[in-house]
């Protein structure tokens, strides 16, 4: 009940920051797995599982995840009115 709560009642700012971090976070993921494809063993045949442009995720997350940081970072700073 409490997250609920929180969640209707906050400013922008405060769900700006939400999302951004959320963003940081998939981006943090993405950079981990991308560091694991590059780390395995080479095959010789095409991987059965299929192929993800971990690098573009973890580029375009990071972007963004940037973005909404700094839009909310005034917010957070200063307070504002």
């Amino acid at each position: 009940m409490a997250l609920t709560h929180f969640l209707t009642f906050a400013s922008e700012a405060e769900l700006l920051t939400l999302v951004g971090a959320g963003f940081w976070f998939v981006a943090l993921v993405a950079l981990f797995a991308d560091r694991r494809r590059t780390r395995r063993e080479p095959i010789t045949r095409l991987n059965k599982v299929g192929w993800m442009p971990w690098t573009a995720i973890f580029m375009a997350c990071m972007i963004i995840g940037g973005g909404l940081l700094a839009l909310a970072l005034p917010k957070a700073l200063f307070g504002g009115g």
